[in-house]
Order: structure tokens, then C-alpha cells, then sequence
């Protein structure tokens, strides 16, 4: 995939599918799917970055990192993509969205996106009135339908409070794919290792929406293997560690030193709710049970 944000680059005839697609879930991928295999056109996407798309006076709430996002769509065969500043676009009205980007830039011939698409100042473009102006220039446009799951119309706020909830095996059904972080291992206290169950440690993201404080059954990705996993995603009521959420995961048949490297861990099912134990002694007996749960 080629990002032409920091160096435009003249773009043969695309096919553009356009959104924020904050989590790439099995409604977005409908849109992203209609890009590809139009007779003479390229597949392309206009999104933005997943950190400047809301003011900042509002909490952003992902539900994948920027570099996940990107790594899905290129693994999904898009070809180009473009992900400009949310603040350079945000006062453009629909006739200078299609003609400043869409054809100056992105050579669009096809545009594809949801039924609850809006753009321009204010978002007061929406799906039928922005259809109209691409068509008033030429390119033909597709608009796709609410996608279901299970009766459940997929949406980002729906799949975020799920996560909330506490509800990942939902979430990621709906996602299709696991709900994951994916961050730099830091250094912890080590007072797992001390009880017989260490950890590798994660600063939780500040930026992406945070689940239900608990335990969870997961899976931890290292080099090429796979391996089961339980993470705990919370402030270390037992053991404080400057009251910002922590992602503590210990990996199941794995030992070796992950310090300074960024690891994927994803997030398979809720466990148990967090709480503070009356001591260490008690901590380690709730871990063995963790980890007896993972490993069924």
C-alpha cells in the first residue's frame, strides 16, 4: 500500500472509499470491499489518522491503534491511501471536498461509503446530498446499507461499548478480528515473577477506548508463535502503579525478556472484574485460578 499523504504523486483512475474507519469493523470492510475489482480503476482510501479526526476538546476513543489500521488495509489489498490532518479539511464543504481530493488529488472515478457518512463544516453533507455533488462532477457513487450481525447493526459506539462492558467475544464477532494492543513493554515492579506468574507490562493507550478493568483471557503474539495468554487491564488496586491503566499479561509457556519491544496482545474473553486482594498470598491463589480458566 502507498501513502501519498506526505508526497502526492500523480494517481491513476481509483476507486476511493471514504470514512474514518476508527475500527475497521465488519460494516467497514463493506465499503473497503467495493473498491476492489472495478474493471480499470485502483483501489484507494481516504481516511484520516486515528488521533486528529475528533476536536480536541473530546476524548478519542479507538478501537485499533493508527499502525494496526494501516497493516489491516494493506493486508486487505488497498493500494493507496490518503490520511490527511482532520484540521486541514474540516471547514471544506462537500463541492471542495470532490474537487480539492477527490479529483485533484485522489483521481477518483468511484467513491464507496456508509449509509451514515457526513462531511463539510459542521457535517452538513450528508450520504444523499454528497451523492449528488459526485455525480454533478462524474464519479459514480456507492452507498452501502447498515450491515447486521446477528440482528446487531454493526457501529464503532456499539463495538465500544461492548468493550466497556467488559464483552470482548461480542466485540471482536462484530470487529472481525480480536481486539488487540499493541505497545512497547515496559518496566513493572516484577512482583509477579516473585509469585511464580510474570508479566510483561503495557502502558494502556490513551488514546483507544479501555475495557472493562478485569482479567482476560488472550493471545500474545512474539516473532512468528502464537502464544495463550491472561492479561489484566487495570490501576493495580493491590499494588498502585501511578493510578494510569497497565495491560499485565503472562504468557503461558513462554519465558524470555520482551523489555523495550512492542508487542501485540489481543484480547479473547473477560475472565473476572478487578479488585483489590486482602494481600499477596491471596493474589497468587486468584492468579492460579486465572490461569487454570485460560487454560480450558
Amino acid at each position: 500500500m502507498i501513502d501519498i499523504t506526505d508526497n502526492l504523486i500523480p494517481l491513476p483512475p481509483t476507486a476511493v472509499a471514504l470514512g474514518f474507519f476508527d475500527g475497521l469493523h465488519l460494516g467497514h470492510i463493506q465499503v473497503v470491499m467495493e473498491t476492489f475489482h472495478k474493471e480499470g480503476l485502483h483501489s484507494a482510501m481516504f481516511t484520516f489518522h486515528s488521533d486528529t479526526a475528533l476536536p480536541k476538546r473530546e476524548k478519542i476513543e479507538n478501537l485499533l491503534s493508527n499502525d494496526m489500521k494501516l497493516s489491516l488495509l494493506d493486508m486487505a489489498g488497498v493500494e493507496y491511501i490518503y490520511s490527511p490532518d482532520f484540521d486541514t479539511v474540516r471547514n471544506y464543504t462537500g463541492e471542495d471536498f470532490v474537487t480539492k481530493i477527490l479529483i485533484k488529488i485522489m483521481n477518483a472515478r468511484l467513491v464507496v461509503y456508509g449509509f451514515d457518512f457526513r462531511l463539510g463544516a459542521g457535517a452538513d453533507c450528508d450520504a444523499a446530498g454528497f451523492k449528488k455533488i459526485c455525480e454533478k462532477y462524474g464519479i459514480d457513487v456507492i452507498i452501502i446499507p447498515p450491515f447486521s450481525e446477528d440482528g446487531c447493526i454493526i457501529h464503532s459506539t456499539v463495538i465500544k461499548n461492548l468493550i466497556k462492558n467488559g464483552d470482548v467475544e461480542k466485540a471482536n464477532k462484530l470487529l472481525g478480528y480480536e481486539f488487540s494492543i499493541y505497545e512497547e513493554v515496559i518496566s513493572g515492579n516484577r512482583l509477579g515473577r516473585t509469585l511464580g506468574y510474570p508479566t510483561i507490562n503495557q502502558m494502556y493507550p490513551e488514546n483507544m477506548v479501555t475495557p472493562l478493568f478485569g482479567a482476560y483471557k488472550s493471545i500474545t503474539f512474539i516473532g512468528d508463535r502464537v502464544y495463550p495468554s491472561i492479561t489484566n487491564i487495570g490501576v493495580k488496586p493491590t499494588v498502585n502503579y501511578k493510578n494510569k491503566p497497565l495491560a499485565e499479561t503472562h504468557i503461558l509457556g513462554f519465558d524470555g525478556d520482551l523489555y523495550g519491544q512492542k508487542v501485540k496482545v489481543s484480547l479473547l474473553s473477560f475472565i473476572r472484574p478487578e479488585r483489590k486482594f486482602d494481600g499477596v498470598e491471596a493474589l497468587k491463589e486468584q492468579l492460579h485460578r486465572d490461569k487454570l480458566s485460560a487454560q480450558k
